[in-house]
């Protein structure tokens, strides 16, 4: 009996050689595209694999092969590859980074500018300039130059209107005549009559847009243009003829009476008032004067000073009353006479110098001087009298 062909021990470790050099090769290539791919989108390590390790596995399977000669019979097993690190790999996202580089424009807001707004012409008084005299109830025009700085035009539906003080016969409000565009001037005039009695009289106006928005001048555009004249005061002192009758006699002794006329001059002697109370006096906004006693907030007051986004005001409170009486200074006489109301008056308004006439609500009456108003802290500095009962 024939016994059976067995293949040679040669041919079947050669072909283990051979599957084990096609399964290297295999790994290898495998080896590069995971390379390739990494590089391509995973920040990975792009170090290129150790051949002398991969060898070295070849020849440790080769000896295991010559050591175990059963496990070489028939078709080698494909070896498993070797295992991936599951280390978790980080993704470079890109950083939004909003520093500016250098040289980078650096964008400024462009503020906005309103649509009403305007400014001071050069010069605002084209007639009647402050504390002009105007002898009583003489008629005058007050003319002032203003320009349109705001985005709007102003229409003839625009108008000037009375703000607060003094009036002087003008009317509430008087339509402008012309359109004004943006960047053009305008001179404004309004017909007025000095009062008949003697003082300084001022009257504060504004525009009106035709929704009966009020604006003025200023960098805010709230400060109001104004008017201001001076009344004179008549003279004080008095001539009077006064007839006498006195009897002469004739030569004869019969007496008659005969008229003769002796002209006298009498000349009227003012008396100093008596004062109640005098003192410069400093405030900062929110505090009140009592005008009696010229003391601060002592729940008696008669004038607070006040402020706004625009202005500092001086605010008569209960029955008091004040008003401007100008450059000149004003005697009791001159301030029992003046335009006084409860209407209040804005500091910025005022000249340094300007005289006040105020009357507290206890009757008496009062002058105050404006001596300076802080740019900083916007201290106030009155410089008050209030005289006593007569």
């Amino acid at each position: 009996m024939t016994a059976p062909n067995r293949l040679p021990a040669r041919f079947n470790l050669l072909t283990a050689v051979i599957w084990l050099l096609v399964a290297a090769g295999i790994i290898f290539l495998l080896w590069q595209v995971i390379n390739r791919l990494s590089a391509s989108y995973l920040p990975v390590s792009t170090a290129t694999p150790n051949l002398t390790q991969v060898y070295q596995t070849i020849s440790a399977i080769l000896t295991a092969q010559q050591t175990n000669p059963a496990a070489t019979s028939g078709v080698a097993a494909t070896p498993s590859p070797s295992p991936i690190s599951t280390q978790p790999t980080s993704i470079l996202i890109p950083s939004q980074d909003k520093t500016s580089t250098p040289g980078a424009e650096t964008r400024t807001p462009t503020p906005t500018i309103p649509c009403d707004q305007a400014m001071a012409g050069k010069p605002i008084d084209i007639s009647i300039p402050d504390d002009s005299l105007i002898s009583p109830g003489q008629s005058f025009i007050k003319i002032w130059k203003l320009v349109n700085i705001g985005t709007c035009a102003w229409t003839t539906s625009y108008s000037v209107s009375f703000f607060y003080g003094d009036r002087m016969g003008a009317p509430e409000s008087v339509a402008l005549k012309e359109e004004v565009r943006p960047a053009q001037s305008v001179e404004i005039s309004i017909d007025m009559v000095a009062p008949m009695a003697p003082g300084t009289y001022q009257g504060n106006w504004k525009l009106s847009n035709p929704d009966g928005i009020t604006f003025g001048i200023g960098p805010n555009g709230g400060a109001p243009f104004w008017v201001r004249i001076i009344v004179p005061a008549n003279p004080s002192s008095t001539t009077t003829t006064t007839p006498e009758l006195t009897p002469t006699f004739s030569t004869t002794g019969s007496p008659f009476p005969t008229s003769t006329s002796t002209a006298t001059t009498t000349t009227t002697a003012t008396a100093t008032p008596p004062v109640q109370a005098s003192r410069e006096l400093t405030a900062i906004p929110g505090d009140a004067i009592d005008l009696d006693t010229l003391t601060l907030n002592s729940n008696d007051e008669d004038l607070q000073y006040r402020a706004d986004a625009d202005f500092h005001w001086l605010a008569p409170l209960g029955e008091a009353m004040i008003g401007v009486f100008g450059s000149l200074e004003p005697n009791l006489s001159d301030c029992q006479s003046a335009s006084m109301s409860q209407a209040s008056i804005a500091v910025e308004s005022l000249s340094q110098g300007t005289y006040l006439c105020y009357i507290t609500h206890e009757g008496r009456y009062g002058k105050a001087l404006f001596v300076a108003l802080d740019p900083d802290d916007f201290t106030l500095t009155l410089d008050l009298l209030t005289w006593a009962h007569p």
